[in-house]
């Protein structure tokens, strides 16, 4: 197990106020929530980000993900919230942990705030782009 926080955690040498655990996925409370039941969602195989975890990592998330949403939007009665993944500092991770964030957006100033820069794509830029990403899923 990596020896981040997470993994840490997984171990069981930090506490946590765990919600989840199942033999692949540990959900718990954060520590610094943007709003109030802010959960995180982590994988136990430790991988720095969504393309190292393994398929098999992956849909065990995929599987509890949905749960654990229900369950938040449930304890917290705030219907709308935000699943966020990160991958690499630049994308703002601050944990090399594979982990999702289950974010209550109970207001326009509490949970996460996004700014979301629209750009076009042309029709021939898109058509290339989008065949070179389908080569690589079906080599990959």
């Amino acid at each position: 197990m990596a020896d981040t926080i997470f993994g840490k955690i997984i171990r069981g040498e930090i506490p946590c106020l765990k919600v989840y655990e199942d033999a692949q996925v540990v959900a718990f409370l954060d520590i610094n929530p943007l709003s109030h039941g802010h959960t995180l969602v982590v994988p136990k195989e430790p991988a720095e980000t969504l393309g190292q975890l393994s398929d098999e990592s992956a849909a065990a998330v995929g599987r509890v993900l949905p749960r654990i949403c229900r369950a938040v939007v449930a304890a917290t009665g705030v219907k709308e919230y935000n699943v966020l993944e990160n991958n690499g500092t630049g994308a703002h991770q601050a944990v090399p942990h594979v982990h999702f964030h289950v974010i209550p957006k109970p207001n326009a100033r509490e949970g996460l705030v996004v700014g979301w820069p629209l750009r076009a794509l042309d029709r021939e830029t898109g058509s290339a782009l989008a065949a070179k990403i389908a080569a690589g899923i079906s080599s990959g």
